[in-house]
């Protein structure tokens, strides 16, 4: 059964993978911007029987997948549901960016947390907090390292894959909001991801025991 949830799961993102692809706003930002999806989907997929994920970390990294995949298509200045949001909150940019960046923070929260309680590596849960928590903010400061560079050797080319939108402080927010969704997953999604952890694991058990 979780299995065909997956596979339906699977499909919806690379479906709209496949669609944001036949005529995006920016080839080059469409490729920039989906890389994550291209380089995460074979790592899953081979390592889903050998060490699957919760289905609640799953779950989050699709629709993670699909906040890039959008901003991909359209670019993140011009995907339509943030200026619906840019015009209900009466703001001065679109802020779909700020939702990436949010779950930037939040799904790889969760990943690291996750393998080093099932790995292992940490007994306490506290601990496994902090570390996760500092595994998400190296890699959300490691993405405007990447941005840093692709504007040096694309110039103005990458305005697009930037989407500052002309806020000298986007840099800090961009970390900001990342915090914000590690800090998010860690208070609230934790107890969740905890309770599927333990059924993974007695199911795991199961069957090596049979």
């Amino acid at each position: 059964m979780k299995e065909h949830w997956l596979m339906g799961l699977g499909g919806a993102v690379l479906l709209a993978l496949v669609l944001s692809g036949i005529a995006p706003y920016d080839r080059l930002t469409w490729l920039l911007e989906v890389a994550p999806v291209l380089i995460a989907a074979p790592v899953l997929l081979a390592t889903y029987r050998r060490f699957p994920l919760t289905t609640l970390l799953y779950l989050l990294i699709a629709v993670h997948a699909l906040v890039l995949i959008g901003g991909g298509a359209y670019t993140y200045a011009r995907v339509p549901a943030g200026f619906w949001v840019q015009d209900l909150f009466d703001l001065g940019r679109n802020p779909y960016d700020k939702l990436g960046h949010f779950m930037q923070g939040l799904v790889p929260a969760l990943v690291a947390r996750e393998i080093l309680l099932r790995r292992g590596y940490l007994a306490s849960r506290a601990m496994a907090g902090f570390l996760a928590l500092c595994v998400a903010m190296a890699i959300s400061a490691c993405y405007e390292l990447i941005e840093w560079w692709a504007a040096l050797i694309m110039g103005q080319g990458a305005d697009e894959f930037l989407g500052t939108q002309g806020d000298q402080w986007d840099t800090q927010s961009d970390m900001f909001l990342a915090l914000l969704g590690a800090s998010f997953a860690l208070a609230f999604l934790a107890r969740w991801q905890d309770r599927q952890i333990k059924k993974l694991d007695l199911h795991n058990a199961l069957l090596f025991s049979a």
